[in-house]
């Protein structure tokens, strides 16, 4: 018996009945639908059960798969896509192999950039430097079980810890070296979310469709002294990730 035997839309109240059918949807693929090989009911069969138009079902299903719950399969069908990572980025300040070990999943790096350069004004202004100074530039693809999952460009001073160019940052945290190497603690970081569409590069990169949604974020992070240590751009695919916040009333 599909969705549980007990759902019904109701013709009677203001709500679209293709929006009451996407909730329901929704409630069957977290629930109920626990194989990801095989595809989930068809257009014909959710139209007959509920006794509405297959562009009723197909509205509700359009929806579902731009929001990357569903895809769809040439001649197979629709099924239920991999559940989204959560990931603790906005609550805790942990490095990306750390979080995605929790999680029971295999982080691995792949360094596409190591260089030092002259900052520019944007990043020179945000470590705190005069323009020209140098920095170094890790241009890095994370990914989680082989899974590319973010694409992230990262800016640290030179002058707080030259020696990172010596190290394996592939396989090492880089705030593990950082506090080595300065001598000092990370404390705290400051982030900034923005939501963008994937560009060609960045397509070919996360493996995703050009224009798919990405969660853009900008940090700095800063030791304990205040001193700005990383300025990082990351590109986190928008189908396999989900951030949590939390927020705390301010009482006067």
């Amino acid at each position: 018996m599909l969705f549980g035997g007990n759902k019904t839309l109701n013709k009677n109240i203001p709500i679209p009945l293709y929006y009451q059918l996407k909730t329901i949807l929704l409630e069957y693929i977290r629930e109920e639908h626990k194989d990801l090989e095989k595809p989930i009911p068809t257009e014909v069969e959710i139209s007959e059960y509920f006794g509405i138009s297959r562009p009723t079902v197909r509205q509700a299903i359009n929806e579902l798969v731009v929001e990357g719950y569903l895809y769809r399969v040439k001649a197979k069908g629709t099924f239920v896509s991999k559940p989204k990572i959560s990931q603790d980025f906005l609550l805790t300040l942990d490095s990306f192999n750390n979080e995605m070990r929790k999680k029971g999943l295999v982080p691995s790096t792949k360094i596409l950039e190591k260089e030092i350069e002259k900052s520019d004004e944007k990043v020179a202004k945000t470590l705190g430097l005069e323009p020209g100074t140098d920095v170094i530039k890790l241009t890095r693809l994370r990914s989680a079980n082989d899974e590319p999952i973010v694409f992230v460009i990262t800016y640290i001073p030179y002058g707080v810890c030259p020696q990172i160019m010596a190290h394996d940052l592939e396989n090492k945290s880089l705030y593990e070296i950082i506090e080595k190497e300065s001598g000092r603690l990370i404390s705290n970081a400051v982030r900034t979310l923005e939501c963008i569409t994937a560009g060609e590069f960045e397509s070919k990169l996360l493996k995703v469709e050009k224009g798919s949604p990405i969660q853009y974020f900008e940090s700095v992070v800063y030791l304990e002294d205040g001193t700005p240590v990383e300025y990082s751009l990351a590109k986190y695919r928008g189908d396999r990730s989900k951030f949590t916040f939390e927020l705390k009333r301010q009482f006067r």
